[in-house]
């Protein structure tokens, strides 16, 4: 099932369900956004926002632009922006996400990653060195 608004841009302005009771077993792949109320047994592609209802499980590894979580992920879990885990979701499994959000109550168990980050000294200074409590108890 599907909402498509007024604009011609599909990706962005549909919006696919699955409904609470439904269960899905294979791969799902989607270019517009996607809630699920239901579940899912396989591989989840969704090529913009991801939404998991609090009554909504997937078990598999999943893939989205962006992603609000309020009910249980098992599995593999790459996010290309943004991740939600709202407060009564569950996140079992390894994850990659460029920016986490973890409300209160969220369960995450697992491995994450959001990128390794570059430390540089800026404008070429050296670095200060830090000094031990040897050398401050001299300078007393």
């Amino acid at each position: 099932m599907g909402y498509k608004g007024d604009s011609d841009s599909a990706a962005s302005t549909e919006l696919n369900f699955i409904g609470k009771g439904t269960v899905v077993e294979g791969g799902i792949r989607t270019e517009s956004s996607l809630r699920i109320d239901g579940k899912i047994k396989g591989s989840l592609f969704c090529k913009n926002t991801l939404t998991i209802g609090e009554s909504g499980e997937v078990e598999g590894d999943v893939e989205a632009t962006n992603a609000i979580i309020g009910g249980k992920i098992q599995g593999k879990v790459i996010i290309k922006e943004k991740l939600v885990l709202e407060s009564k979701s569950s996140l079992v499994g390894e994850l990659k996400a460029k920016k986490l959000i973890i409300d209160e109550g969220a369960i995450f168990d697992g491995t994450s990653n959001m990128g390794a980050t570059q430390v540089k000294n800026i404008g070429n200074e050296p670095i200060p060195k830090r000094e031990s409590q040897e050398e401050i108890s001299l300078k007393k």
